[in-house]
C-alpha cells in the first residue's frame, strides 16, 4: 500500500497532538477548513474515521489513537535526524585525506586551524580511497593525481616528488653516503617501489641492483618513513612530508636529485560548494600555510 500524502499525515500529527483542528491550523499556517479537508483525505485513504467531530471539540477515535503515537514518533525521528544533519553540516568539517598527508603534514598543523575556527570541529577520514562526494559524507578531499576531476575544484598543494632518505646512523655504518652507488650497499625498505628505478635513472644509474626483499611493502609512505627513521633501511620519500624530521636530524637527504612522475597532491571539493563558509575557511587556511612554508624555505 502506498503512503497517503505527507501533507495529510503532517496535519493529522498536529491535530492529534493539539486535540484541535483550530490549533493545528494556527501551527501549520493553514485555515481550519484546509485542516479538515486534509484529515478527510487521510480518512478516505485509510478507510476509517480518525476523529470524532463535536461542537468546538475533536477527539481521536480508537483507530486514530492507535495511529497517533506511531506518527508522532516518526516525526520526532525526522526532526532529530534533520537537526543532527544541520549540526553536522554547519559545525563539522569532514576531510577525506591520504594517510601520509594526514599524518606527516596536516595533523601537525591542524591546531592552528582549530584555534582560528573554534566553533568548527574537524573529522578526518584517512584512507587511500578516492572519495565520491555525491555519495559519501565528506566536505573536502586530499588527492594525488593530475588534478582533473569533473565537477571538482582542485588546488595544487605540492609535487609528489621523491628522493632517498635514511637515518644518520645507517649512513655512518658504511662511512657515509657520498654517491648514489653507496645506497646500493644498504637495505632498501621497499625495493619494489617504481620510484626507485625513476630516481636511479635520474641519477645516471640504469638497472640498479636493490638490496632487500621485493615482496616487502608498507602500503603508505608514512609507515615506510617510520621504518627509515628506525634505521631499517633506505626509503624513497617525498621531502615535503619530512621537513621536521630532516630539520631535527632524524633523517638525512644525501642528494639534491629529486625524482618526479608528473604527480601532485591536490585539495579538492565540489564546485557547487565552493562558497560554503567552512570549506572556504579551510581552503584559505591551507593555502596560507603553504605560502608560509614557502616563505620560510
Amino acid at each position: 500500500m502506498n503512503l497517503p500524502p505527507l501533507a495529510s499525515i503532517r496535519v493529522f500529527e498536529a491535530a492529534a497532538r493539539h486535540g484541535s483542528f483550530t490549533k493545528a491550523a494556527e501551527e501549520l499556517g493553514m485555515t481550519q477548513a484546509a485542516v479538515s479537508y486534509q484529515i478527510k483525505l487521510l480518512e478516505e485513504r485509510i478507510g476509517a474515521q480518525l476523529f470524532l467531530r463535536r461542537p468546538r471539540q475533536v477527539t481521536l477515535t480508537e483507530v486514530g489513537a492507535r495511529l497517533s503515537p506511531v506518527i508522532s514518533d516518526a516525526f520526532d525521528m525526522m526532526r532529530a535526524a534533520i537537526a543532527a544533519t544541520r549540526e553536522n553540516a554547519d559545525g563539522v568539517l569532514t576531510i577525506s585525506t591520504i594517510p601520509t598527508f594526514a599524518a606527516n603534514w596536516l595533523v601537525p598543523r591542524l591546531g592552528s586551524f582549530q584555534l582560528a575556527q573554534p566553533n568548527l570541529a574537524v573529522r578526518l577520514q584517512a584512507n587511500r580511497e578516492i572519495i565520491d562526494f555525491s555519495r559519501q559524507d565528506a566536505d573536502i578531499g586530499i588527492r594525488s593525481g593530475s588534478g582533473k576531476w569533473p565537477g571538482l575544484v582542485a588546488h595544487r598543494i605540492f609535487d609528489a616528488d621523491f628522493t632517498p632518505m635514511l637515518s644518520p646512523k645507517l649512513a655512518a655504518s658504511i662511512g657515509g653516503v657520498k654517491s648514489p652507488e653507496d645506497l646500493l650497499r644498504l637495505t632498501i625498505v621497499d625495493p619494489g617501489d617504481p620510484w626507485w628505478r625513476l630516481w636511479f635513472n635520474a641519477a645516471g644509474i640504469a638497472n640498479p641492483d636493490l638490496r632487500g626483499d621485493p615482496r616487502s611493502r608498507f602500503g603508505d609512505q608514512h609507515l615506510e618513513g617510520k621504518a627509515v627513521i628506525a634505521g631499517q633501511g633506505v626509503g624513497i620519500l617525498t621531502p615535503a612530508f619530512y621537513e621536521t624530521e630532516l630539520a631535527q636530524g632524524l633523517l638525512i637527504q644525501p642528494f639534491n636529485i629529486v625524482g618526479t612522475a608528473d604527480h601532485y597532491y591536490w585539495l579538492v571539493y565540489p564546485e557547487a560548494r565552493r562558497n560554503v563558509p567552512k570549506i572556504r575557511a579551510f581552503r584559505d587556511w591551507l593555502l596560507g600555510q603553504l605560502e608560509l612554508t614557502a616563505e620560510e624555505a
